[in-house]
């Protein structure tokens, strides 16, 4: 049988660390294809080949290569068992190279053909789109994540109705949708995807794990965060609370931007404006929810564009063009690459990305869960209803230490606590 597979179970530190970040790339499919090597990883990762196959032994007992493979059966698995997907599309959709090598697979694993897995089940209709179950670890938060998504949704381009969320996919120029919704008896979440393409399957199902933090041990996290007494009482009064990620790193980046001094409503705005001038329509065929008409603007996009036409400051307006410009020159820049500190000064280096928007990037995009953009207000005024008195920057970051490796959940608790303390929003995130 294969090896275990632990893609996002947890965020390590120090050296382990790097582990969590190839766990992530190889989800995205960074050893799927001919042409795909541990090495090409481990360059991408900034370490020797070597120290990445010791990390993976010592971690995980297995290679980075047992673990890619362990991926495309189990997701093979998935799409035998809960679709009716021919299975060359399976074979494809799970980063096989060939059928042939997807059918000699399951034969040394299985010792029998990939076909007679399939369960007996009723023909699904050709237009319903891929439905699929991602299992959680539970508590989950439903209502806060939801929220969350809700609050920020950008016209067009998602919508969140009936306690179900929808948007757009753009992917290599393929336009689809996708919708996910919460199977609570089920510890899952339900998933539909109408794409064109199924080799884009799993990229579109490790959005939807990040987008909604599946892979958060959670009770390992809110167990540590308890420790503190003070954070203890927000911990309990919101169990399985996640940390919401972005659907992509460069959309998720220009949301930080245009939030930048702003409320999330002024924010939202300023995003559909800019869906509206430089999105890409939806074909009226493709399905999904109503509402949904434009995919996020794609970084080459917005660089090419002679002017955003954004009712906000001449200077923002430069740093989003400069953000354009970077994401469309380097495809890795909002990617796992080095360490956290690494891709903090690679951020900062782009015109207006501050400390605290490289910070905000990094635990939204990288899925860096001890990313703390400690001069957040609302995180500031999160840290002042447990402790009683005002924070600074400096003095939350000292305050957070024994909140590591997981001050991203910490963040969270503090949002959710300024937010129940606040009728009126005034942090752009929070």
């Amino acid at each position: 049988m294969p090896p275990r597979d632990r893609p996002d179970l947890a965020s390590w530190r120090g050296t382990s660390n790097t582990v969590s970040r190839a766990l992530a790339l190889i989800t995205d499919g960074a050893l799927d294809g001919d042409r795909a090597t541990v090495e090409a990883l481990a360059e991408r990762l900034g370490i020797g080949e070597r120290q990445l196959r010791r990390l993976f032994h010592q971690h995980l007992g297995a290679s980075p290569i047992a673990v890619a493979q362990t991926r495309r059966v189990l997701f093979a698995k998935q799409l035998i068992h809960e679709t009716q997907m021919p299975m060359t599309e399976v074979a494809l959709a799970a980063g096989f190279g060939s059928v042939r090598r997807f059918n000699e697979t399951f034969k040394n694993l299985f010792n029998r053909p990939p076909n007679t897995l399939r369960r007996k089940t009723s023909a699904a209709q050709a237009d319903a789109g891929v439905a699929l179950r991602l299992r959680y670890r539970p508590p989950y938060d439903w209502e806060s994540m939801l929220g969350y998504l809700h609050a920020r949704a950008i016209p067009g381009v998602e919508s969140v109705e009936k306690e179900t969320y929808h948007r757009t996919i753009e992917i290599d120029s393929s336009l689809g949708t996708v919708a996910v919704t919460h199977l609570p008896q089920h510890q899952s979440l339900g998933v539909n995807i109408r794409f064109p393409n199924v080799k884009y399957l799993p990229a579109i199902v490790a959005r939807v794990r990040r987008v909604f933090d599946l892979g958060a041990d959670i009770e390992t996290i809110d167990a540590h965060l308890s420790l503190d007494p003070l954070l203890a009482p927000l911990v309990a009064s919101r169990p399985g609370l996640r940390a919401p990620g972005g659907w992509e790193g460069f959309e998720l980046a220009v949301r930080a931007i245009l939030g930048q001094q702003i409320s999330v409503i002024a924010a939202r705005r300023l995003a559909a404006q800019l869906v509206s001038l430089h999105g890409k329509p939806l074909p009226a065929n493709q399905g999904g929810h109503p509402s949904l008409s434009h995919v996020f603007p794609t970084a080459k996009r917005v660089a090419r564009a002679s002017s955003l036409g954004l009712g906000m400051p001449a200077a923002r307006q430069a740093s989003l063009k400069a953000l354009a410009e970077a994401s469309a020159a380097d495809p890795d820049l909002f990617r796992p690459f080095g360490t956290i500190e690494e891709a903090i000064l690679r951020l900062r280096a782009i015109r207006g990305v501050g400390e605290w928007t490289a910070q905000y990037i990094a635990l939204r995009a990288f899925r860096e869960m001890d990313a703390f953009p400690a001069a957040d207000i609302g995180l500031l005024r999160g840290a002042a209803t447990i402790d009683g008195a005002r924070s600074t920057s400096t003095s939350l970051l000292n305050r957070a230490e024994s909140w590591r490796p997981w001050r991203a959940y910490a963040a969270q608790h503090l949002w959710a606590a300024d937010h129940a303390n606040s009728s009126i929003r005034r942090s752009p995130h929070e």
